[in-house]
C-alpha cells in the first residue's frame, strides 16, 4: 500500500526475557514487526540451532506483548503444524531454501503470508518462479526480501543487489524488502545500506537487533543496538516523506 515498513529483532529467539526485552527496543525505536529465529539453519553444526517450537511460543507472546506481528523461518515442512498452532503471521523460507520445490508446495496452502528470501546465487527468474510456486499452491501473500548474492567481493559477507528493485517493479507486482545486514554483516555499514535501499524502491526493511549484541548466540556482528535500530527507522521515516510514500504506523 505504498508504506515503508521495518521489520526487526533478533537472529535468534534466546529465551523468554530476552526476547520481551529486545520486543521492547523494536518497539520503542517505531518497528513494525517483530523477527526471530525459532529454527535456525547454520553452516556449522556445532552451532545454536534454535529453541525449535519454545521459540515460537516465545516469539509470538512478545508480539503479542508489544502489539507486533511476527516472522520466522520454517526450515522444513513438518514443522508446519508448529508455525499454525502458535498462529505465526509471515513464515520466511531462508536463501537456503529458496528452491526446496517440495517444501514450497507443502506450505503454501497454510493461509499464512511468506517472506521469500533470494538464494545466495539465485538468478532473479529463480526467484520469481519459487514466488509462483508458492501462489500457485495457495500462498495468501509473498513478499521478495534481497539480502546479498555471493561472488567473487570477500570484504563483506555477500555483495547487495539493489539492481533488482527497479527491475523487480517492472517485472513483478509483489513487494520488496531489503536485508542489508546478512549482505554487509557489520552492524556499522548497515545503516547506509539500509538508506540506500529505500532510495532504490524497497517497500521495507529487515534488520536484526539486539539489546547486547556481543552476547548474541548468532550473527552477533551484524545486531543492531537500540540507537543504531531507530537511526534506521528515522531515516525510512524521513525518506517516506521525500518520496511521497508513507511510514506505516
Amino acid at each position: 500500500g505504498g508504506k515503508i515498513v521495518v521489520m526487526a529483532g533478533p537472529c535468534s529467539v534466546e529465551g523468554r526475557d530476552l526476547m520481551m526485552e529486545t520486543a521492547r527496543l523494536v518497539s520503542d525505536a517505531g518497528a513494525q514487526v517483530l523477527r526471530g529465529g525459532a529454527y535456525k539453519p547454520r553452516t556449522s553444526p556445532y552451532t545454536f540451532q534454535g529453541f525449535g517450537v519454545e521459540g515460537l511460543a516465545q516469539l509470538k507472546d512478545a508480539g503479542e506483548a508489544f502489539n507486533m506481528p511476527v516472522v520466522t523461518e520454517i526450515m522444513d515442512a513438518v514443522h508446519l503444524p508448529a508455525f499454525v498452532d502458535h498462529d505465526i503471521d509471515m513464515m520466511q523460507i531462508g536463501a537456503r531454501n529458496m528452491q526446496n520445490f517440495t517444501m514450497l508446495k507443502a506450505i503454501a496452502g497454510a493461509g499464512i503470508p511468506i517472506l521469500l528470501k533470494r538464494a545466495l546465487s539465485g538468478t532473479v527468474d529463480e526467484w520469481l518462479y519459487s514466488a509462483e510456486y508458492l501462489l500457485a499452491f495457495g500462498c495468501p501473500g509473498v513478499i521478495l526480501c534481497e539480502r546479498g548474492i555471493r561472488t567473487y567481493e570477500p570484504a563483506t559477507r555477500n555483495t547487495l543487489d539493489l539492481t533488482v528493485l527497479p527491475l523487480l517493479r517492472e517485472w513483478t507486482h509483489l513487494p520488496i524488502i531489503v536485508d542489508p545486514a546478512h549482505a554487509v554483516g557489520v552492524a556499522r555499514y548497515i545503516r547506509p545500506l539500509a538508506a540506500a535501499s529505500v532510495a532504490a524502491g524497497a517497500d521495507g526493511l529487515i534488520v536484526e537487533a539486539h539489546p547486547r549484541p556481543e552476547q548474541a548466540l548468532s550473527d552477533k556482528d551484524q545486531a543492531l543496538l537500540p540507537n543504531e535500530l531507530a537511526g534506521i527507522v528515522g531515516d525510512a521515516r524521513v525518506q517516506a516523506a521525500v518520496t511521497g510514500r508513507s511510514f506505516h504506523p
